[in-house]
C-alpha cells in the first residue's frame, strides 16, 4: 500500500487534532499537529515578555524566531505525540485559554508561518504522514493525496472547547469567553494576509457537528483506504 500525505484543515475547536491523531495511530502513520507549532511560538512570545499588552511586538519576534526549537516526541504511555518548546514538554501548557487568545495573531505573521510551514514541508517529504491545520492542504502540501476539510456549528465547537477546558482543571473561564474567543480566531483566520483559512478545492468536506468519533474514524478510513488502494 503506497504512503500518502493526508491534510486535514478546518475552524478551530472541531476536533481536527483528535480525529488526526486517531488516524494516524490507526494507520501507522506519523501524526503532526502544526496548530501546535504556532502555539508553541505564542507560549514562546508570552514567556519572553514579545506581547505589549495584547499587541505582539513583531519586530522583537523577528529578533527571537531562530532561536525557537519545536519536536514532537512520542508519549510512551499514550502512543501519541506530544509537543516540545526548546526541549521542554509544553503539550498541556499550549492549549490554555491565554495561549488562545492570542494565537491567531501571531499565525497572522508572514515570517513566523514561512519558518513553520518550512519545517512542516520538512518533516513531510518521506510522506506517511497525517498533518492538520489551517493551511496544510491549501499551502503546506497542495499536492496532498487526501485533503479533508473540517467545519461545525460554531456553539457545539465552543461546548467541546470548554469541556475540555473544564477536563484539564480550569473552572473560571466561563462558556461566552469561549464561544467570543472561537469566533475572533475565526474571523482572523478567514481573514488574515498570509495563508488565510480557506477550503482547498479539492478538499472533501466533513461536517462533524453531529457525529461520534467512531463515525467520524470510520469515515475517515473509508476515504484513505479509496486513495491508497486504487
Amino acid at each position: 500500500m503506497r504512503k500518502i500525505v493526508i491534510a486535514i484543515d478546518g475552524f478551530s475547536s472541531n476536533g481536527k487534532s483528535t480525529m488526526a491523531k486517531s488516524l494516524a495511530k490507526e494507520i501507522g502513520y506519523i501524526y503532526i499537529d502544526s496548530g501546535a507549532m504556532y502555539r508553541a511560538v505564542t507560549l514562546y512570545c508570552i514567556q519572553h515578555d514579545l506581547f505589549d499588552g495584547d499587541k505582539l511586538n513583531e519586530s522583537a519576534l523577528h529578533n527571537e524566531i531562530q532561536n525557537i526549537k519545536i519536536e514532537f516526541h512520542l508519549n510512551k504511555d499514550t502512543g501519541m505525540p506530544e509537543t516540545y518548546l526548546n526541549g521542554v514538554n509544553v503539550e498541556s501548557v499550549i492549549r490554555s485559554m491565554e495561549v488562545s487568545s492570542k494565537v491567531s495573531q501571531v499565525s497572522a505573521v508572514a515570517f513566523v508561518r514561512r519558518a513553520m510551514v518550512a519545517l512542516q514541508q520538512e518533516m513531510g517529504k518521506a510522506k506517511g504522514i497525517v498533518m492538520d491545520g489551517r493551511d496544510i492542504g491549501t499551502v503546506v502540501f497542495p499536492e496532498a493525496e487526501l485533503k479533508v476539510f473540517v467545519t461545525a456549528d460554531a456553539e457545539i465547537r465552543a461546548q467541546r472547547r470548554f469541556d475540555e477546558l473544564r477536563s484539564k482543571g480550569d473552572a473560571k473561564t466561563t462558556f461566552d469567553e469561549v464561544l467570543e474567543n472561537l469566533k475572533s480566531r475565526d474571523y482572523m483566520d478567514q481573514t488574515r494576509e498570509e495563508s488565510p483559512l480557506v477550503k482547498a478545492d479539492d478538499a472533501i468536506l466533513l461536517d462533524n457537528s453531529y457525529m461520534t468519533i467512531d463515525e467520524q474514524m470510520q469515515w475517515l478510513l473509508n476515504k484513505f483506504k479509496q486513495i491508497t488502494t486504487n
